[in-house]
């Protein structure tokens, strides 16, 4: 069944986790979400029964070049017998940013959210599909790194109003996770697009602006930006680097 929580039984606020290591130099990168992205993100738990079935929807949009999907591991349901092993407390707290933002009272696992504007549960192929054509996608953002730890934005569309930019660190690969425990015990759940880091850069108003990135703590993951409506608002534009 789906699971959900209400907002008041969560407490603190949101939290990178591991500390950042020194970046060594890496080469120039550029980037840009020509034609827009559909951005998908799933808020699921390994101890979770009902997650598994759109931990594989979303691991069938994972190489759509037109997308991208993340995956973030949420903590609330640790007690259930199983601890997530990737999940953080700045992704459970930016699934109830979206939740206060959009007036909800609850969170819950499996749920998507498309481009920070829709909500819906992530077991049902057809309604994602459904929604994922009448949202649309997101508009072009042009993201250019020439020094490391650097990164200099441009759109060819000024965000309305204040907007914040985010980075977000992910693992494009297959991970293959044995639950020993909980709802799931006995199941090895394959994720892909695994969010590891999440982290807000600055505030954009959409005219040209560097900002510095913090060196990765994990080797071998894949980057996004993102700018988004503050305090749980829709995402304005996105790219993958």
């Amino acid at each position: 069944m789906i699971r959900s929580i209400a907002l008041t039984t969560l407490i603190g606020a949101a939290a990178l986790g591991a500390s950042l290591k020194s970046q060594n130099a890496g080469p120039v990168k550029t980037a840009s979400s020509s034609g827009g992205l559909s951005v998908i993100e799933l808020y699921e738990s390994q101890g979770c029964s009902s997650c598994p079935p759109a931990i594989r929807n979303a691991n069938a949009l994972a190489d759509r070049k037109d997308m991208l999907v993340l995956t973030f591991s949420v903590t609330y349901w640790d007690y259930l017998g199983w601890k997530d092993i990737y999940g953080q407390p700045a992704f459970t707290q930016r699934q109830h940013d979206y939740a206060n933002g959009s007036g909800r009272s609850r969170v819950s696992t499996p749920q998507m959210i498309i481009n920070g504007r829709t909500a819906l549960v992530g077991d049902r192929p057809d309604e994602i599909r459904a929604d994922l054509a009448k949202t649309g996608r997101i508009p072009t953002l042009s993201v250019t790194s020439t020094n490391p730890g650097t990164i200099s934005l441009r759109s060819s569309g000024k965000p309305q109003g204040r907007s914040d930019v985010w980075l977000v660190r992910y693992d494009p690969h297959s991970l293959n996770v044995p639950i020993r425990s909980g709802e799931n015990a006995g199941r090895t759940i394959a994720h892909r697009n695994v969010v590891f880091g999440l982290k807000r850069l600055g505030g954009w108003d959409g005219s040209a602006r560097t900002f510095d990135v913090p060196a990765a703590g994990r080797p071998g993951l894949a980057e996004a930006i993102l700018v988004q409506a503050p305090n749980g608002g829709p995402l304005l534009a996105a790219a993958k680097l």
